[in-house]
């Protein structure tokens, strides 16, 4: 019975994934593409990452020790955070749109395990898919992967802590979680190229309704979750 709820959640997430990509093809956090950041950005970018990825190995390493049946949920994390940031939408300089996926995994294990989830998920895009790039995945893990998943974590922490529905909490961590992830990056652009506020503007058009449809994703599978494996968010500590 047990493994049979875990499939219809897994199908779920998948469906719904898969749904957000048909309705994202004309819209919304980004992934820098190659040679879009001198050399010198590109490695201050990678060693400030890199204190948060070890850090996240060790969290991955307590979430596990603490709930171990909760693999599964971060096995999905990953897939669905690959998922949705794999919509490639063309936008300015040197960049792209799309949705980031990692409120989710951010809510359920906390920001530091989204961090290494994260570094693979635009590695193997960056290697596969030429989604992003390899000098500049310090870059991009910086803005979508350590700063949109610790605002996701803050937010939802803070929300629940004044007693907000999970629903409100979810929704408003995975948008913002979004919305900061192109913010990071409009200054990742605007302190080498300049004009920050005109790389804010430009994404802003496409980001925001695409962080609303991503917050309504969110909220959607987070129930699904919420009613299959609710001993497992017991576990760790989300409900």
């Amino acid at each position: 019975m047990r493994q049979s709820k875990l499939n219809q959640i897994l199908l779920t997430v998948g469906m719904l994934a898969a749904l957000a990509g048909v309705f994202a093809v004309n819209a919304g956090a980004m992934h820098i593409a190659e040679g879009y950041l001198p050399v010198n950005w590109c490695l201050l970018w990678g060693a400030v990452c890199i204190p948060f990825v070890v850090a996240g190995f060790f969290s991955i390493k307590k979430r596990i020790d603490q709930a171990p049946r909760a693999k599964i949920l971060l096995a999905m994390c990953g897939a669905f955070a690959f998922v949705l940031s794999a919509l490639k939408i063309p936008s300015f300089s040197g960049s792209c749109s799309h949705p980031t996926g990692v409120g989710l995994g951010a809510i359920l294990f906390g920001p530091l395990t989204m961090t290494v989830l994260g570094l693979i998920v635009l590695l193997f895009q960056a290697l596969l898919l030429a989604h992003g790039g390899i000098t500049t995945l310090g870059a991009n893990t910086f803005s979508m992967a350590v700063a949109g998943p610790i605002l996701s974590w803050v937010v939802y922490k803070l929300l629940r802590k004044v007693n907000a529905p999970a629903s409100v909490a979810v929704f408003a961590a995975a948008a913002l979680g979004d919305l900061f992830t192109y913010v990071v990056t409009s200054l990742q652009l605007g302190i080498v190229n300049g004009g920050t506020v005109k790389f804010l503007t430009i994404f802003a058009v496409t980001q925001v309704p695409l962080a609303i449809a991503e917050g309504l994703l969110t909220v959607v599978i987070f129930n699904v979750l919420e009613k299959y494996s609710r001993a497992q968010l017991q576990e760790l500590r989300v409900l």
